[in-house]
Order: C-alpha cells, then structure tokens, then sequence
C-alpha cells in the first residue's frame, strides 16, 4: 500500500531524512520507533506531504478500483490530494479545534451529510468515552481524551491509510490501551497503520517495528 524508497526530506537548508526505504502492506500495523530527533515525525509528514521539502518516490494505492493507480508516486501531490487519496494523518499536537465541541469537531471534516452521522456512530463504537462528551468543547478535555478525539476526527474522512505521531505520548495507561485496542479493531476493519510511537504495548501489538536512528532506517 505505501512503498518509501530512498527519501530524503529538508527543512530549508537542513536535512532530517537520508535515503530512508521502507515499504507498508495493506492490512499492516507498522510501528516507527526511535529517539526524540530520529526523523519519525519528519517521515510521517513527509508522507502526507507537509511542512518539509522532499526527494525521493512515494508510492501509494488502495486498490485497483480505487480512484488512483496502485502504486502511483504521490511525492509532489498536495496534502490535500493525498487527503483525498486515503491517507489519514494525526500530528502529535493534535490540532483539534479546541472552542467546539466534540461533536463539532467530528462532523465538521465529514465528507457528505447523508454519511456523516453513520460515521460519527461508528468512530464513537471505537472510543466509547467520548459518547459521554459530545457536547463537551475539546479545551475542557483530558490530553488522552483529546487523542481519542483527534483520532476520530480523522476517522471521519474514511482514510484507507492512518498515520499516526505519537498518539500515547504522556496519557494514562487505561487510556494508552483504549487507543491501542482500538487501532487493532482499526486493523481488523482493513485500514493501514503507520504510526510513530515510543510506547511498548503499543509496539508490542505491532506487525512489525521499524527503527530509525539520525534520519535512516537502522532495522525493520
């Protein structure tokens, strides 16, 4: 499904990724692991292109009916284009819309009125807590109930393709294992994981681990 293959990736002048490869299957819960400045972050946004400046191929495909060509390079696509494609990228700050409330946030990425409270039932079946709060603005939430939320919210733009950075980063153990049961379940359904994450039972129910060390891949 997602294929990266000798990418490099800049900050202005600066360069975070050398030649990295790597390669997600569909269907794979893939966990990226490494230390704080390893490049996890930079590979995730360069992926869904954003922030940085990259050289290299990028290749993605959901399916040979789907509405791109499987395994086309999307390296110079827009963000929104890979949005539209089927990737699903939740950044580690969250970026929720902190003054509405959760249900606001939910259906204001929906894609379609008609389908928008069907999904809204089936990312609440996923984080159940967040049925408690949908009234509740996303400020006046705990930092695990806001990652529940911005994992739902992406949700609700049907990606094929989930990229997620750091999404147990500082949260409660009860909460770390709703995310983590609730990826599996998101596994289960089809979707593709790539997600960077430090956290072990999160890694633990990995397909598979990949490391990266000062911007290269170092195993997998």
């Amino acid at each position: 499904m997602l294929e990266v293959d000798r990418l490099s990736a800049f900050y202005g002048p600066a360069q975070a990724l050398f030649d990295v490869s790597l390669h997600v299957k569909a269907g794979e819960f893939v966990v990226l692991q490494g230390l704080n400045g390893a490049g996890k972050s930079t590979l995730l946004k360069a992926v869904m292109g954003m922030e940085v400046k990259t050289r290299g191929a990028i290749r993605y495909g959901r399916d040979a009916a789907a509405d791109v060509d499987v395994d086309v390079d999307i390296s110079r696509w827009e963000t929104h284009r890979r949005a539209k494609a089927g990737l699903g990228y939740v950044a580690e700050d969250r970026r929720l819309f902190t003054s509405l409330t959760v249900l606001e946030n939910l259906t204001v990425v929906a894609r379609g009125d008609a389908a928008s409270k069907a999904q809204v039932a089936r990312v609440l079946d996923l984080f159940p807590v967040l049925k408690t709060m949908l009234k509740r603005p996303a400020a006046h939430m705990s930092g695990g109930e806001q990652q529940m939320l911005a994992i739902a919210r992406t949700l609700m733009t049907q990606p094929q393709l989930l990229l997620l950075d750091e999404p147990c980063e500082g949260i409660a153990p009860v909460l770390v294992e709703s995310i983590r049961d609730a990826l599996l379940a998101l596994r289960a359904s089809g979707i593709t994981l790539l997600v960077a994450e430090q956290n072990q039972l999160l890694a633990a129910s990995a397909d598979r681990l990949v490391r990266l060390v000062a911007g290269t891949v170092s195993a997998s």
